[in-house]
């Protein structure tokens, strides 16, 4: 038994197409992107970056509520979501807000969806998604349920969901996982292993070496890549999803990734669990620092491209929140009335009193 799981450990080496020092170490593997895609994928993650820092900086002020740090899991993020189309549909965790930005949410609704507006979280028509999911975990059955949508309906689409860690030690992800398997849903299950799953190191999590390994027992393919390789996601996912609309199985994804801020900036204070030594390792790995390096050997990147696109992220940004701040206020009254078709007589009562503190 023990060589039997040594075995199963054994094939799931990580898979990386672009090393630390931005060369390319897997030339076959190497996928099909144009120049034009490859300087795209660079600039989604740079303005993303940025994003990320104003938006952990509104935070601090007062004008964003929750929010989950993203530097660093910007290849995962980022390359996962360029290798799909836009009839995929997202079922994102709390972190994934990039992925819905660049899959059609305006900025200004991923601001109100922060600050608990009912509006953030109203996809606007041709966005399939759904908003983040808070639960954690809770998002992988869903997407066995609409990844066996797509199958039975015939769409050459694919149902698409991403958690953490944490997420990984859910029995929602063995439920769904297990099902997605079972009935052969066209479904890519991402898991960003980003080491802690809130302060508990993933080595605490479980005695499994890898989570892709944990698709063996669902009967699906399991991968696990070098998260801060945007390449080898992209290649990974472009890869999964094919398989899926192919009739050939959904795919677990484990990328190798990390978070270089908290959890969330809701009081979260890494210093407490993880080291100084880590960190700096990890930075070291930095994903858009690693891409600029092959980029500028390609001649396909410069610091004032680069900088442009920085700019471009500062003045949406500053554009997005002013126009989030122009909404009106949600009302308790708004939340009944889109939460119900026929509002049960046990709430009429109470929306009759909200109604009137309302209108003084």
């Amino acid at each position: 038994m023990k060589r039997s799981l040594e075995n199963i450990e054994n094939q799931f080496e990580m898979f990386q197409i672009l090393n630390e020092k931005g060369e390319i170490v897997n030339e076959d593997a190497m996928p099909d992107l144009s120049d034009d895609d490859l300087k795209e994928i660079m600039r989604r993650m740079v303005y993303t970056r940025i994003l990320d820092q104003r938006s952990i900086a509104l935070n601090r002020q007062g004008r964003l509520g929750f929010y989950a740090p993203t530097a660093g899991q910007e290849a995962s993020q980022l390359g996962s979501h360029y290798a799909l189309e836009k009839e995929d549909f997202i079922l994102p965790g709390y972190r994934d807000v990039p992925q819905l930005i660049w899959h059609g949410l305006p900025l200004y609704q991923a601001f109100l969806f922060s600050r608990g507006h009912f509006h953030g979280n109203q996809m606007p028509e041709g966005v399939n998604a759904v908003s983040p999911q808070i639960i954690i975990g809770a998002q992988i059955t869903q997407a066995a349920g609409v990844g066996i949508g797509m199958k039975k309906r015939g769409k050459d689409a694919i149902a698409i969901t991403y958690t953490g860690d944490g997420g990984a030690s859910q029995g929602d992800f063995y439920e769904g996982i297990n099902f997605a398997g079972a009935f052969n849903a066209q479904a890519v299950f991402v898991v960003q292993n980003n080491r802690y799953a809130i302060s508990v190191p993933v080595e605490k999590q479980s005695a499994a070496k890898t989570i892709a390994q944990k698709a063996v027992a669902a009967g699906i393919e399991g991968i696990q890549v070098d998260g801060m390789d945007v390449l080898a996601v992209y290649a990974a996912t472009k890869d999964a999803r094919e398989r899926a609309i192919n009739g050939e199985g959904p795919t677990l994804i484990e990328t190798m990734t990390y978070r270089y801020g908290p959890h969330t900036m809701a009081g979260d204070d890494p210093t407490r669990y993880r080291t100084e030594e880590t960190d700096n390792e990890w930075e070291a790995k930095d994903p858009i620092v690693r891409f600029r390096t092959f980029l500028e050997n390609k001649g396909l990147w410069s610091e004032e491209e680069e900088n442009e696109v920085i700019e471009q992220a500062k003045e949406e940004v500053k554009a997005a929140i002013k126009k989030a701040d122009e909404q009106p206020k949600q009302k308790v009254t708004e939340l009944m009335d889109i939460m119900y078709e026929e509002l049960p007589a046990s709430l009429q009562e109470q929306r009759e009193e909200y109604e009137a503190k309302e209108s003084k």
